[in-house]
């Protein structure tokens, strides 16, 4: 549930499933696919708006029209309502159907024997940036996480929760005092985001109670920063960060449940 960005004004670049240009024949299929599994996982809950065409055309290497498309397709399958006007846009509408299930198999299937090694990474260069943030947080940095934490604490569940867990994420990145060490972890991030610069935030039925756990490691986190102990912090961190996977791993397994109910059935 960590968010980090890349170097303000930079061009916004994706890996893994966003790094190559996909085949011309199978652009907007595997788009919408991988907006689908991107719902569904939580990257995108319901309400939440899409980046713009062009921003998603950019990340994925394809021309505006593709991308198009499948946010028509999206729209067509009951995920996303297009609202117009100065505050327009897609806007997520539902997290699954019936229908997201073999596009999410598609999209997590083909990935999944990697996840090891990416969740692995991640766990050292997580512990990495919050031990540095322990070493290194400034007085200034103090108050800031303190804030940042009571905004986590307050936030409604959902979207303002996942919002306030990118700002309190950033605020540890910035107490790190260390750039390359954060634009490292922020290109591994990248890898692990399916369409959005946001992690996931899992089935929507279980969010509250994933908002509870993840409150629980913020406050350990925060007070092992703030009190310089670095030892605690990287344990911690690398201990949070396996809660990403987890979501994803939930809804995969969600479609190999229903895979099995529907054989059953129609046997």
């Amino acid at each position: 549930m960590t968010a980090t960005g890349g170097p303000e004004g930079a061009a916004p670049t994706c890996e893994g499933l966003l790094s190559a240009p996909l085949p011309a024949p199978t652009r907007a299929n595997e788009i919408a696919d991988r907006l689908i599994t991107a719902i569904a996982v939580g990257e995108y809950l319901p309400g939440s708006r899409l980046p713009p065409e062009r921003e998603l055309a950019w990340s994925l290497g394809v021309g505006r029209m593709a991308v198009r498309e499948a946010i028509a397709r999206l729209a067509s399958l009951g995920l996303l309502e297009t609202r117009r006007g100065r505050h327009g846009g897609s806007f997520v509408t539902r997290q699954w159907e019936r229908s997201s299930e073999q596009a999410v198999q598609r999209s997590l299937g083909r990935r999944w024997a990697s996840m090891r090694d990416l969740r692995e990474t991640l766990c050292l260069l997580h512990g990495a940036v919050t031990r540095s943030a322990a070493e290194n947080r400034t007085d200034d940095d103090v108050v800031v996480l303190g804030a940042r934490l009571d905004g986590f604490r307050m936030a409604a569940s959902g979207n303002a929760s996942q919002a306030a867990d990118a700002a309190l994420h950033a605020a540890i990145c910035a107490a790190a005092h260390n750039t390359v060490l954060t634009a490292l972890l922020a290109e591994v991030e990248a890898r692990l985001n399916l369409a959005a610069p946001s992690h996931p935030w899992g089935p929507i039925e279980g969010v509250e109670a994933m908002e509870a756990r993840a409150l629980t490691d913020h406050e350990h986190l925060v007070a092992a920063i703030c009190s310089g102990d670095s030892d605690a912090a990287d344990r911690v961190a690398r201990q949070h960060v396996r809660i990403d996977f987890e979501m994803i791993e939930a809804v995969l397994r969600r479609t190999v449940g229903s895979s099995t109910t529907s054989r059953a059935g129609s046997g």
